[in-house]
C-alpha cells in the first residue's frame, strides 16, 4: 500500500479530493452495498476490529489487547487475517495457514499476523469462513478479525470501529478522494462501538457522530515498552518505519525523550530491499546513530539486520467498559471452552 496522499488529512476537500469526489462516491457507494451483503455464522463469536478508513489506525495493539481481556475470562481467543501484503501465488491465497512466527516470514503469512500470533493462534486465508471453523476445530471460542469491517463474508458479533483520535476521517470523501472506506453514514449501522486511540479535534468529532447513533465510545493509549525505553535512552537514534502513520512513530519516539536525529518513513508494509536496507545503516552511520523501528517493520526485517525495536501496548482509559462490551452477550469462557472441546 503506497503512503496516504497528504490531501486526504486536511479537513476541507482541496482541489485534487475535489476532481477525485466522482471515482471515491461511486467507490464508496460500492463498499456500501457490499457492506450490507449478509454474512455466514459461524459457531463462535466473531469479534471485528476494524476502522473506517483505510490506512493505520492501531487495529494490530487494539486486537492484542481484546485478546488479553478475552483470555483473562477464559476464553480461548484466535484470530483471522488475510494476511496483507504476504507473496503467495493466487492459487494458494485460500489455503488456510497457521503461523508459527518461529518458523514462518512475512512474505508467507503479512507482517501483522507474525505479531497476532505471537499472542494466540492466528489463520491466515483469503477463505475466512474456512479458516473460521479451522480455528473453531482446533479449539478457539472466539475469533478476532483484524480488519474487515467493510467485508460482509463473516457475520460479527461486535464490530468495533478504531479511530486514530488525531486524524479522524480526514477530508471526509471516500478512497481515492480521502481516506473513508465507504460513507460515514453507511458504516455506521455495521459498528457496535469506538475506539478512539490518543487525543485530537478530528477523533472528538467523529465522536460526536458515534453518539449520535447511540454508540459506546471507548478510549486509549499506546503506551511503549518501558523495558524497550530503558534501552533506547542515551542512545542517538535515526528511526524508521513503514506503517500506516509513520508520523505517529517518530512522534512517539521524540514524546518519550529519546535522542531521534533522522528519520525516513516507507509505504505502509513496505517491503525492505537491500538497497533500502544499506541506506538506512548508511543515514545511521553518517548521524552517529542507532537504527531504531517498530514491531510491525521488523517483523518484515531479517533477524541479522541491526535495528532496535520500541514496542507498544494499547492501554484503555476504562478498561472495564471496554471488557463489559466484549463479554456481555458472549457465553462464559470455560463453559463454551467445554462446548468447543467436546464438539
Amino acid at each position: 500500500m503506497r503512503q496516504a496522499p497528504a490531501f486526504w488529512w486536511r479537513g476541507e476537500p482541496g482541489v485534487a479530493a475535489r476532481m477525485l469526489q466522482p471515482v471515491g462516491a461511486l467507490y464508496g457507494t460500492v463498499t456500501a452495498l457490499r457492506m450490507a451483503q449478509p454474512g455466514v455464522t459461524l459457531p463462535i463469536p466473531v469479534i471485528c476490529v476494524g476502522n473506517l478508513v483505510a490506512g493505520g489506525a492501531g487495529k494490530t495493539p487494539t486486537a492484542l489487547a481484546f485478546a488479553r481481556i478475552l483470555a483473562s475470562a477464559g476464553h480461548r481467543p484466535a484470530f483471522l487475517s488475510r494476511g496483507y501484503g504476504r507473496r503467495v501465488p493466487k492459487d494458494e491465497r485460500r489455503a488456510i495457514l497457521r503461523v508459527d512466527p518461529a518458523r514462518h516470514e512475512a512474505d508467507l503469512s503479512g507482517d501483522e499476523p507474525l505479531l497476532l500470533a505471537r499472542a494466540a493462534p492466528t489463520y491466515v486465508s483469503a477463505d475466512r469462513v474456512a479458516a473460521g471453523h479451522q480455528a473453531f476445530a482446533d479449539g478457539a471460542t472466539v475469533l478476532l478479525l483484524d480488519d474487515g469491517l467493510q467485508n460482509p463474508t463473516l457475520r460479527k458479533t461486535i464490530a468495533v470501529a478504531v479511530i486514530d483520535a488525531a486524524s479522524g476521517i480526514g477530508n471526509g470523501l471516500c478512497v481515492p478522494a480521502g481516506p473513508l472506506r465507504a460513507p460515514l453514514g453507511a458504516q455506521w449501522p455495521f459498528v457496535t462501538a469506538v475506539c478512539l486511540i490518543g487525543e485530537g479535534k478530528p477523533g472528538d468529532d467523529v465522536a460526536g457522530a458515534a453518539r449520535r447513533h447511540r454508540l459506546p465510545i471507548f478510549r486509549g493509549q499506546l503506551i511503549p515498552d518501558e523495558d524497550a525505553l530503558n534501552e533506547l535512552r542515551g542512545k542517538p537514534l535515526y528511526a524508521f518505519a513503514g506503517i500506516g502513520r509513520p508520523d505517529k512513530f517518530f512522534a512517539t519516539l521524540s514524546a518519550s525523550g529519546l535522542e531521534v536525529r533522522g528519520h525516513r518513513a516507507f509505504a505502509d508494509h513496505h517491503r525492505f530491499s537491500s538497497s533500502d536496507l544499506t541506506g538506512l545503516q548508511r543515514l545511521a552511520a553518517s548521524a552517529g546513530a542507532h537504527l531504531v523501528t517498530t514491531t510491525k517493520d521488523q517483523a518484515r526485517l531479517t533477524p541479522s539486520f541491526p535495528a532496535l525495536c520500541l514496542p507498544v501496548s494499547l492501554v484503555f482509559d476504562d478498561a472495564a467498559s471496554v471488557k463489559r462490551l466484549l463479554l456481555d452477550g458472549l457465553p462464559p469462557g470455560d463453559g463454551l471452552a467445554s462446548r468447543s472441546r467436546s464438539a
